[in-house]
């Protein structure tokens, strides 16, 4: 008895170890399942989640070309109309632009105090509305020059950072450097009938001008100093004396800037839209326009850009317009210093600007007048032709027609008869 109890007892507790052993296994099993569904839901959510984000993708990137269509359609409509307005508009145009030009000249003698304001107004008014325009024309490469990366840099200064007399010392440089002797070197011409002309001079010649009443007669920057008028020393702003520190502000921090924009420009045109600029030749940048010119001309530029080969030509324009920005830079020194110089300096930029606009009007307007003219004459016998054809279409369909009409005529009048 004693033997059959202890082997039920072992039977049963074997029994039930095999029971546990199942339920474990079952359990285990229902883990693994739940581990299973659980990386499965996991791996189909993160399908899910990389779907929707590249349909938020597609989403930002046909509303970002929408937006880039409906803005390039509203600039074309809008160059296209003034295009058809354009006599009115210069006209309106010379009208303002000796007005404003005026009432600037005189605000320079009563209130030289307020003529940043005066810049930064024109800047932010007429530098978008050049974009407009330039989008239309395939021009807009041009907003990236240097002369636009300076303007951008001046309206920094004058707002936010008008006392920083560092600051001021680099965008004299600018001003009086490269911007001031491109106005004379590439003959821009002050028309006043013309807006495009005219927004080119007064982006090179105003920064120049703002500069020079800050430093010489703005009452507001020169207050709280004071010099020995006796000893013959100017009241200026802002004053300073260590050539160290004239050549560092002026030319080489001024020139460390230049090269920043060089390097992006050359980035931005020449590598990330090289392929856009190869399939439209009629986008037009700064080097194709200045290189197409001097070809034309043969001048001094094309052969001075032609020593190293014609397929270096990038390379030499790159260079000739540094050695044009470091010579006018080392020149913004002795203008800084003298006031006398920098005055004189006033005078010849704003005569070379006039008398460019007096050339311009008297030699290249008449020949374009004429050419237009030509044109259109031109143009006159192909739109007559045109509708001659189309006269003689409708004649041809709508012949038999008129026959048959006048034969049913007849019909009626002999039936009547």
């Amino acid at each position: 008895m004693t033997t059959l109890s202890s082997s039920i007892r072992f039977r049963s507790s074997r029994d039930r170890e095999g029971e546990g052993e199942s339920q474990a296994f079952l359990a285990s099993g229902k883990e693994r399942g739940k581990q299973r569904s659980w990386e499965q839901m996991m791996k189909e959510e993160g399908t899910q989640g990389e779907g929707r984000r590249f349909k938020v993708r597609q989403k930002l990137v046909a509303h970002r070309l929408k937006t880039k269509e409906i803005l390039s359609k509203q600039a074309k409509r809008i160059a296209e109309q003034a295009e058809e307005h354009e006599r009115f508009i210069n006209k309106v145009t010379h009208l303002l632009g000796v007005l404003g030009f005026g009432a600037f000249c005189f605000l320079l003698g009563s209130r030289p105090q307020d003529s940043p304001y005066v810049y930064c107004l024109f800047y932010v008014t007429f530098v978008p509305l050049r974009w407009i325009y330039y989008r239309f024309k395939k021009w807009h490469y041009y907003l990236l020059d240097f002369c636009y990366y300076a303007n951008t840099i001046f309206l920094v200064m004058l707002l936010m950072y008008p006392r920083s007399e560092k600051f001021f010392m680099v965008c004299f440089s600018f001003a009086e450097g490269p911007l001031a002797w491109a106005l004379i070197v590439w003959r821009c011409s002050l028309v006043f009938s013309s807006p495009d002309k005219l927004v080119s001079v007064l982006i090179h010649l105003l920064p120049g001008l703002v500069f020079f009443t800050m430093r010489w007669w703005d009452p507001n920057m020169i207050a709280g100093i004071h010099h020995d008028q006796q000893a013959g020393y100017r009241t200026v702003w802002p004053h300073v004396e260590d050539k160290k520190t004239l050549w560092t502000w002026l030319f080489l921090v001024p020139l460390v800037a230049y090269t920043l924009w060089q390097v992006l420009y050359f980035l931005i045109v020449n590598v990330l839209r090289r392929q856009r600029l190869l399939r439209d030749p009629e986008v037009m940048t700064s080097y194709r326009e200045l290189s197409k010119k001097a070809k034309k001309a043969n001048n001094v530029w094309w052969r001075l850009s032609g020593l190293l080969g014609d397929q270096n030509r990038l390379l030499m324009y790159i260079v000739l317009q540094a050695a044009f920005t470091v010579a006018t830079m080392a020149l913004t020194v002795p203008i800084f210093m003298v006031y006398e110089l920098h005055a004189t300096f006033q005078i010849l930029k704003v005569s070379a600007a006039v008398w460019n606009g007096g050339s311009f009007l008297l030699e290249v307007m008449p020949r374009q007048v004429v050419l237009k003219e030509k044109k259109k004459l031109e143009m006159q016998p192909i739109m007559c032709c045109e509708s001659t054809d189309a006269q003689k279409q409708a004649a041809t369909q709508n012949g038999p027609q008129t026959s048959e009409g006048a034969g049913n005529t007849q019909n009626a009048l002999v039936d009547s008869s």
